[in-house]
């Protein structure tokens, strides 16, 4: 087994409410980490000042990141493509280790795929799966 936790997708769905909003807020910080203009107004008062507004904002961003990458992965999830909000959620399905696939704006749960598979080999889920 490569994961310690394994979700079953009621678990998975229960935890949508919450990871909605947690992804759409690191989509935010990462955006301003990446951010033109905001690091040319860094470089540009970096030397005077240590970056001012422009070093606080890309500094709050980095720890927002972090701290909602650290507390995605001590929930056990994998998170797959920001810009998406796709995130895998280990399961056992078929008596298989494999990956309960959400993307944010979906509704719940509904897709899954194997390990080596990726997104590209999402399957809908059968309905009797717990």
């Amino acid at each position: 087994m490569i994961h310690d936790r394994h979700f079953t997708v009621a678990e998975a769905n229960a935890l949508l409410e919450r990871l909605d909003p947690m992804l759409r807020e690191l989509r935010a910080a990462r955006d301003q980490l990446t951010d033109t203009e905001l690091h040319e107004a860094l470089s540009d008062a970096a030397p005077t000042n240590g970056g001012g507004d422009p070093g606080r904002q890309v500094g709050e961003a980095f720890l927002t990141v972090r701290s909602i990458l650290g507390e995605l992965q001590d929930l056990g999830l994998v998170v797959r493509d920001l810009d998406r909000g796709l995130v895998d959620f280990p399961a056992i399905i078929n008596g298989k280790e494999a990956y309960l696939c959400w993307e944010l704006g979906e509704d719940a749960v509904e897709y899954w795929h194997d390990l080596e598979a990726g997104y590209r080999g999402r399957r809908p889920l059968d309905p009797d799966e717990p």
